[in-house]
């Protein structure tokens, strides 16, 4: 249990620290107007890692919340993982120069599994695949497309490439607080070498306590985004939960 990890989620969108449901840029709560002081709001809780998405760059296919990313950076001293419009090396080396811990690698990971192999050669443990799915295929493009491919189909690519974390969402869940889809997820982290996040549905304690059974234990942690926001999950109660299971 001691890789086990909660990331508490930003989403961008328009600059703002966002929610959407299912995915769907129609639908989204604007929960702090601020990232980067709910950036800093997270490592005061004493979450170890962030995870921020950059909506508007998922679709546009290059960066484009740049600038609250960046304050971000200045603000917090936790590491930060960051996907969302990452579709090429010179992307990838740039975010990695500013400070970004880890970059996610979505739709470039389905289209063109060789920037992934190389991104995670040139930098070792610091690249990550986000695989999102709508009834077990991987959508793309900011989950405007769905492929014909299945999540362990692309998975399995990268097994012997260096990639630090395959990161699970299952899109039918997402914003929704429908509770973690840990049967799939498990069964991705079952098949392949590759540590595996969970996302997408985290609704409350129950599923942290989920997550640290010993059916889960090749999972490398989770992501929880509106269950924070709207006060479902205790902070400190999860974390002192992730700690103990640590220590156990």
């Amino acid at each position: 249990m001691e890789t086990v990890i909660l990331f508490p989620a930003i989403d961008l969108k328009n600059g703002q620290c966002v929610r959407l449901e299912q995915g769907d840029m129609a639908r989204a709560t604007v929960f702090n107007l601020n990232p980067a002081a709910q950036a800093q709001s997270f490592a005061e809780q004493g979450f170890e890692y962030l995870h921020v998405v950059d909506l508007d760059g998922a679709f546009a296919g290059k960066p484009v919340n740049a600038q609250a990313v960046e304050a971000m950076l200045k603000t917090i001293r936790i590491p930060v993982q960051l996907g969302g419009g990452i579709r090429d090396l010179a992307t990838v080396e740039a975010w990695l120069d500013k400070g970004i811990s880890r970059v996610i690698i979505g739709t470039a990971a389905v289209r063109d599994p060789e920037l992934v192999k190389s991104a995670a050669r040139k930098f070792p443990g610091r690249v990550a695949v986000g695989l999102d799915a709508r009834d077990g295929k991987v959508a793309v493009e900011g989950w405007a497309e769905t492929s014909q491919v299945t999540v362990l189909e692309i998975a399995q690519r990268f097994e012997d490439a260096g990639v630090a974390a395959i990161i699970f969402t299952d899109i039918a869940r997402d914003g929704l607080l429908k509770g973690l889809n840990l049967d799939a997820t498990i069964a991705l982290a079952d098949a392949i070498s590759i540590p595996v996040i969970a996302s997408g549905g985290l609704a409350s304690i129950e599923d942290v306590k989920a997550m640290l059974t010993p059916r889960a234990k090749k999972l490398a942690g989770a992501i929880a985004g509106r269950a924070l926001y709207d006060g479902r999950l205790d902070p400190a109660a999860a974390l002192t939960l992730i700690r103990n299971a640590r220590a156990a």
